[in-house]
Formats: C-alpha cells, sequence, structure tokens
C-alpha cells in the first residue's frame, strides 16, 4: 500500500511539475513577443514595424509591403499570408487610407540598358560616311561602326574631310578580301 501512495504522490508532482513548465515557457514566448503599442497601418507600415506582430517575419513583411494597398485586414490572403497568420494579427493590425498613388505606380520601372551603340536612319545617298563627332573619325560603308556609334551623323566623304575627319583605321569587308 506504501508503494502505491507513493507512486501516486510522485505522478502528481511530476504532473504539476509538467503543468507548472508549460505555463512558464508560455509566459517566456509572451515576453519574447513584444506587441504593438498601437494597431499598426498595413498600408503605410515599414518592414520593421510588420516584423514587430506576432507570425511576422522578413518573407511575411515583405510580402504584405509588395500586396499594398488592402482595404481590410483579410486582403492578406491575396498576398499569400497564411490565414493562421492573418488570424494571429487581425486585432494589432488597421487600414488606412489607401494611398492616391498606387505602389505599384510609385516604384521605378528598371531603365532598359542602352546599348552602346545606337540605330540611325539610313543615309540618304549610296556613298556617304558616318562620322563619329567624339573621335573625329569617319567610317565607310561596310565598315563595323558604320551608323553605329552614339554621337555621330552621315556626310559626304569631302565634307567629312573638310571638317577636318580622318578616315578610320580599320578596313571594311570589301577591303580586306
Amino acid at each position: 500500500m506504501k508503494k502505491k501512495i507513493l507512486i501516486g504522490v510522485t505522478l502528481i508532482a511530476l504532473a504539476v511539475v509538467v503543468l507548472f513548465s508549460g505555463a512558464i515557457a508560455a509566459d517566456k514566448e509572451a515576453g519574447k513577443t513584444m506587441l504593438p503599442a498601437a494597431k499598426v497601418d498595413l498600408n503605410a507600415a515599414s518592414q520593421k514595424e510588420l516584423e514587430a506582430l506576432p507570425g511576422v517575419g522578413s518573407a511575411t513583411a515583405k510580402k504584405i509591403i509588395s500586396g499594398r494597398p488592402y482595404s481590410s485586414a483579410a486582403d492578406l490572403s491575396k498576398a499569400g499570408i497564411p490565414a493562421k497568420t492573418i488570424e494571429k494579427i487581425t486585432p494589432l493590425v488597421s487600414v488606412g487610407a489607401i494611398p492616391a498613388v498606387a505602389p505599384a505606380a510609385t516604384k521605378a520601372a528598371p531603365s532598359p540598358k542602352t546599348p552602346a551603340v545606337t540605330a540611325t536612319p539610313a543615309p540618304a545617298t549610296k556613298g556617304m560616311v558616318w562620322v563619329n563627332k567624339e573621335t573625329k573619325v569617319f567610317h565607310r560603308e561596310g565598315d563595323y561602326w558604320y551608323g553605329r556609334t552614339k554621337k555621330g551623323e552621315y556626310m559626304t566623304e569631302a565634307d567629312a574631310l573638310k571638317a577636318g575627319y580622318r578616315e578610320a583605321k580599320t578596313k571594311t569587308k570589301k577591303e580586306s578580301k
């Protein structure tokens, strides 16, 4: 009988320890998650402010920002935020006025890289040369750089020589054969 009482007391003590350790762990976790003092505006909050919400990390904050504007917290599902996270943060967030200009319009579109050479209109008459105004060199038809440099224009060979331009040292395809 003493063994049964001893086992019963041990089990009760163990159960109490387990229950208290679970409560202590929950208190520590609650202490880790700092809840914002005021509601966070989904349409205006910074990434850092969003990351302060429970269940919202760096990746989720970026998703929230890229999915703006929102008309309600439920719209977060469109940005790929899990329903469980939406439930956690709904009481902690608000939805401010939608900006007059949508964020997509304010993002700068990546500018296309400008090629080193640009296409220009074909010469008015056959036999004209392409003058590179930066290097003071002219190129004949068939030369790789003919009509391709950024700052240049077509003119007759006589006009190019008169203006002080010199012929390019590169051979054209016809001359090299």
